[in-house]
C-alpha cells in the first residue's frame, strides 16, 4: 500500500486529474504518478492555467505541494 500519493491539482478549482482524464474534487480518485517528474510532464499539457503537482497522504488527508507550473491553459472562445 502506498503511503504518499502523487497528483496533479488544478489550483484554481482544487481538483484532481483521475486516469480517466476527468477532474474529481476527491483526492482519493485521483491518478497517482510514480513521481514529480511524471506528474509535470503531464500536467504541463493540461488544459488548465496554473496546477500544483502534490504529495496526498491518505491515511490522514494531508497535502504537501512538491512543484507548480502552468499548463496549456483553457481553449479560448472562437472569435467572433
Amino acid at each position: 500500500m502506498n503511503i504518499l500519493h502523487i497528483l496533479i491539482e488544478d489550483a484554481e478549482k482544487l481538483e484532481y486529474l483521475t486516469s480517466s482524464n476527468q477532474w474529481t474534487k476527491t483526492a482519493t480518485e485521483g491518478k497517482v504518478f510514480k513521481s514529480t517528474a511524471d506528474a509535470l510532464a503531464v500536467a504541463k499539457q493540461q488544459p488548465v492555467g496554473k496546477f500544483n503537482i502534490v504529495a496526498f497522504m491518505p491515511l490522514n488527508h494531508q497535502f504537501i505541494n512538491l512543484n507548480k507550473g502552468s499548463g496549456k491553459g483553457l481553449p479560448e472562445a472562437a472569435a467572433v
